[in-house]
């Protein structure tokens, strides 16, 4: 399935022109235009799915399989001293494309990216309301 509206569709496509650093029948690899360090890329399933919530589960485990290989390569060919696996779902989360992607970014020291966290606290009593609350679902 394509979104003809979906500009990641198109570029995954080849319908729109990128900077491709792998190719396969599921997905394609591109250099972000907007780049948090050098070498940052998009994995881009070539189906159109908005976010992981309608991410089929064989394309996600591929995605995964996928994501270590190129980052594995990237990291060795640009001398990264880590990697960042990024991967967010919905407008409140940092999502501005509404298909799929993995952001497969290369850390180098000092680059000052900004993707760390400050650490929150929680307490014993939240950690059990939540545990609680997410294994009361069933599995799907």
């Amino acid at each position: 399935m394509k979104d003809c509206n979906c500009v990641f569709c198109k570029i995954a496509g080849g319908e729109i022109p990128s900077t491709t650093l792998y190719e396969d029948e599921d997905f394609r690899v591109i250099l972000d235009l907007g780049p948090a360090t050098r070498g940052h890329a998009l994995l881009l399933p070539k189906e159109h799915y908005r976010d992981l919530f309608e991410l089929d589960d064989e394309t996600a485990a591929k995605v995964l399989v996928k994501a270590k290989r190129i980052a594995g390569r990237m990291k060795k060919a640009l001398g990264a001293d880590g990697f960042n696996l990024v991967q967010n779902n919905g407008e409140a989360a940092g999502q501005t494309v509404f298909h799929f992607h993995m952001h497969l970014i290369p850390r180098y020291r000092d680059d000052h990216a900004g993707i760390l966290w400050e650490p929150g606290r929680t307490t014993p009593e939240e950690m059990e309301e939540i545990r609680s609350r997410i294994s009361s679902l069933q599995e799907e």
